[in-house]
Formats: C-alpha cells, structure tokens, sequence
C-alpha cells in the first residue's frame, strides 16, 4: 500500500511517499481503506516538532473517512464494507490516516451517517470534537450536545472563519445557541454567515466590546477562543457572569498575563483545551454527538456551507501541509484512494 511517512522532525520536505505491506488486524482493532485524510495544525506541529520518531517512521494526520476493510475478533458494530470516520489515529501511535489502510482500535472508528461524504467524515475529528469540548466546558452545557441543549446560551466564536470556529458555529447552531462570530475581512464575514452565525462582527471595521454588548447586553455565555493573547482583556469584558472562556490555540509565545480580577468578578471559568486529553467519557460523547450532528446535516463542509475545500492527492501531502501552515482558509483534505462515495 501507499503511505506517507516521516523518519524525522521537520519542515514539509521530509514527508515521503513509499510502499509498505497492508497490516494486519488483530482482536479488537478495525482496518480502514482510507478515502479521504483530513489535515490539521496539529499534524504538520506535530511533524515539525517531534523529539522522537516512531521506528520505521510516522505517517501524519489524525482524521479520515473511508470504509471498514477487516474486522478483528471481539469487535462488535462493525463490518466490512461499513462507511465510517476515524479520529486520533496518529495520537501516540505511528499510523496515521495518510496513507491506504490504518488500523485501529474500534472505539476509534464510526459509523458514518449515509448522508454525510467521506468529505465530512474526514473533516469531524480535530475540529468538530475540539469545538465539541469548548462549547460543553460551561457549568450548565450537557457532557454531550443535542438540539436545543444550548438554547438560551450566547455563543462568540472568535476566527469564525477557520476550521475550529466553523465547526463551533455549526455545533452551536444545532444545539439552539445564538452565535456570533468575530472575522478580519468581509470574505470571512460571508463564510461565518453560510455557517450559520446569527451575528458576525469584522474587527477591523467596528469595535467588537461595543458591537456585542449592544445586542447582548448579558454578555456571551461561552467564547470559544483561537487567540487567548490578542483577545483575553476583551474577552472579559464580553463574557456573561458565570461564562466559560475555552481556549484551544496557542502561539510561539505561551505565557501571557491574566488580568484576574477582571475574571473574578464575573466568577469566569478559563477552560483550556487540547482534544487528545479530553476525558474519556466526555470524549465519546463528543465523538456520539458530532455523528449526531452530522446526520442531521449540521456539519456539512464545502463553500455553500462556509468552508472551502481545497483537495490534494496522496502524493502531494507536503504540499497539503505546507498549505495549512501557511494559514490557507478552507478545509484541506488529500484524496488517498478511490473508494465508492454514494
């Protein structure tokens, strides 16, 4: 089979494609013939800075879509031929969905709604489960979203035009929140509003604190935050009394200073979140939730819902993480084998 691997830390010329046997199955796990790879910050992060890399190589990415190929003993739910997504594949292991097969264990692989493209499939993971966790870390969400579990909730999403944000647009949308969203220019502005933002507020052509708080005099309940460093003083005055910040992003330069008596006197919770340690169970009910939404058409992908795709082949992966680290807009997937997408 064809796989995309690395044997070092570095910029994207170190992916290289090569031939390696199908592997095998064993109790409990699922092997998957990729369709679609899903590409992500955290892949070409996790390229450029890991320390120590697996023996014979790391094939990148951690989301994907495709159809179940075997099925070891003791899984149950599951059977060749089935349509499913796959989250986490390359956390803490060597295989990645880039690549024609990847074996897993079988929690990690889902069904995929038959409504719902590979596209969608590969596109849930990292940014649905991440906006999934941000939007459930107030006191008074659900551990899982449902429709109208948020109802009532005011919900800004800062970057509403990225792949995160538009997914926590989406998921709130679906859950009965009314969602803003903040953008940089009137492109983005368009995307945020084809994903479902009730309000959407350039930046750079009005102030944000008073633009909000003049529709939501409360404040937002929750603020699911790309960039804790430009935005933690406006934050503050933005968030509602007993409102969650959930910061999912950070830059080159970590530490940054709190103003803390601003948070308490809201009695703010500050949720920082990184998808891979999520707890277990909160973790599933994210994976439950987002299948949920999916189904229901509430995550779709592609520019009538927000979100370009910008596609690449197998053979072209460094192009594709070159391409998210330059910060491109849209969703970047990588065709990896042809498989029937009814």
């Amino acid at each position: 089979m064809k796989a995309i691997v690395y044997t070092e830390a570095g910029d994207p010329s170190v992916l290289q494609l090569v031939e390696r046997p199908v592997p095998p199955v064993a109790a409990g796990q699922v092997r998957v013939r990729i369709a679609v790879s899903g590409v992500n910050p955290t892949d070409w992060k996790a390229r450029q800075s890991s320390t120590v890399v697996a023996a014979g190589g790391q094939v990148p990415n951690q989301d994907g879509a495709g159809v179940v190929d075997a099925v070891g003993d003791n899984v149950i739910g599951l059977n060749v031929g089935d349509r499913v997504w796959v989250w986490d594949a390359a956390w803490q292991r060597a295989d990645g969905t880039a690549q024609e097969y990847v074996v897993l264990p079988a929690h990690q692989v889902v069904p995929l709604p038959a409504n719902a493209s590979f596209d969608v499939g590969a596109s849930l993971g990292i940014p649905a489960l991440t906006a999934h966790r941000a939007l459930t870390a107030h006191h008074r969400a659900p551990v899982q979203l449902e429709p109208g579990a948020l109802r009532g909730f005011t919900v800004l999403v800062a970057g509403g035009a990225g792949v995160v944000g538009h997914a926590a647009i989406q998921l709130a949308v679906w859950s009965g929140a009314t969602v803003i969203a903040t953008v940089s220019d009137n492109e983005k502005a368009e995307l945020a509003r084809r994903a479902g933002a009730q309000q959407i507020i350039n930046y750079r052509q009005e102030k944000l604190v008073p633009a909000l708080l003049d529709r939501h005099p409360a404040g937002a309940d929750i603020i699911v935050e790309v960039n804790l460093r430009a935005n933690i003083e406006s934050d503050l005055e933005l968030v509602a009394s007993h409102g969650t910040i959930a910061n999912y992003a950070s830059d080159e330069r970590d530490v940054i200073p709190i103003p803390t008596r601003a948070g308490m006197d809201k009695n703010v919770r500050l949720q920082y979140i990184l998808t891979y340690l999520t707890e277990p169970g909160a973790k599933l009910a994210s994976v439950r939730a987002v299948t949920a939404a999916a189904a229901a058409g509430a995550l779709e992908v592609g520019d009538q819902a927000g979100l370009p795709v910008i596609r690449y082949s197998l053979e072209q992966t460094a192009d594709a993480h070159r391409a998210s680290q330059e910060g491109v807009v849209g969703k970047i997937l990588i065709d990896v084998a042809p498989v029937d997408n009814p």
